[in-house]
């Protein structure tokens, strides 16, 4: 059965029928409509049923004309990827979204957790060096990110504080 008809909880049904209610008042193209309706069977996702939410987002993309739209699409894709472990996927996917949306701070935000991770792990195998590039990296990319949502990733701030990485 698909996930658009077995929403079990009460988030997911609201959700479908505001959803179904929109895509038939909005004025869209047929194709833009389709699209919507892949994208927005997120619940997938957020079930942990991943090879179901990439399927629904690459059709999504197939169908998506709008760059901006097209954008939180690829996010989505890199969340994915992110949760997998794969982070080189991932970090893919978040900057094609990046480069069709700059202003995407949870994109900056994402890589900026991946980078972070990358000096962590280089922390373990005994290499310091590697460690900082990955965390300027890190430092890099949560300052585009703040600065686009200056009362987000507060955790960021203070990291940046930290370790005296703010505002260089």
């Amino acid at each position: 059965m698909p996930r658009s008809q077995r929403n079990d909880n009460f988030i997911d049904k609201t959700f479908t029928i505001v959803a179904d209610i929109l895509l038939r008042i909005i004025p869209m193209a047929p194709g833009e409509k389709e699209a919507f309706t892949y994208y927005r069977d997120m619940s997938a996702q957020s079930e942990g049923e991943y090879a179901e939410a990439l399927q629904n987002y690459y059709e999504a993309m197939r169908l998506e004309t709008d760059p901006y739209d097209r954008s939180y699409i690829l996010y989505n894709i890199g969340l994915v990827h992110t949760s997998n472990g794969e982070h080189t996927k991932a970090l893919e996917y978040y900057f094609q979204a990046l480069e069709r949306n700059p202003s995407l701070p949870q994109a900056l935000n994402n890589t900026a957790l991946i980078c972070h991770y990358g000096g962590e792990q280089a922390i373990r195998q005994g290499d310091p060096e590697t460690a900082e590039a990955w965390f300027d990296q890190a430092a890099e990319y949560w300052e585009q990110a703040i600065a686009l949502a200056p009362g987000n990733y507060i955790e960021a701030q203070n990291w940046l504080k930290i370790t005296g990485r703010f505002g260089e």
